[in-house]
């Protein structure tokens, strides 16, 4: 395996430690925790982009669904899946794809406002939609389950992208010495 796949990989695993991390660091407000898992599942999409932001939460998914306490609470387990917060953790890797999509965009409209906008978006159409099967009212899940995240939200995914600008330029400098001097 050469260092570049072991790098990527590396790079995968940090971000699935970190949503975790984020998951634990939890506040409970109704159904719905108010964590720090949106912060790490948008910059795994801006700094690892698409794809390996997808993946990175795929496998978060994948280990959740297998019993590890990775979700908020320490939960774990293909129940808390299906449970009323299941649609927002299924959103993860479709808005970690986006967010990565959206930051590497030649356009800044799309690199500022979009990396934004959009993951955020789908995270609630999922995560709402889902939690509305559960609540049975479409209209109560956006009360409990969106609008009072919506500033925590939009604030953790701008801090986000104030991270991945420096990490970015910090990777992409190091990058280059590695080439300038063979690493």
């Amino acid at each position: 395996m050469n260092s570049e796949k072991i790098r990527r990989i590396t790079r995968i695993g940090v971000f699935i430690a970190l949503t975790i991390v984020g998951a634990w660091i939890s506040v409970p407000i109704g159904q719905v925790p108010v964590t720090l898992q949106l912060f790490f599942v948008l910059l795994a999409g801006y700094v690892l982009g698409a794809k390996d932001g997808f993946i990175a939460m795929c496998v978060y998914l994948l280990l959740g669904a297998l019993g590890l306490p990775v979700f908020a609470n320490f939960a774990g387990g293909f129940s808390v899946i299906l449970s009323p917060v299941g649609g927002y953790l299924i959103s993860f890797p479709f808005a970690a794809f986006v967010s990565g999509r959206m930051f590497f965009s030649k356009n800044k409209f799309s690199k500022f406002v979009l990396s934004v906008l959009l993951p955020v978006f789908v995270i609630y159409l999922l995560g709402g939609l889902q939690l509305s099967y559960f609540v049975k009212s479409y209209k109560k899940a956006i009360a409990i389950g969106i609008i009072p995240f919506i500033p925590f939200d939009i604030a953790k995914a701008y801090v986000a992208l104030a991270v991945a600008f420096r990490l970015n330029k910090h990777y992409n400098k190091n990058k280059r010495k590695e080439k300038i001097y063979g690493r």
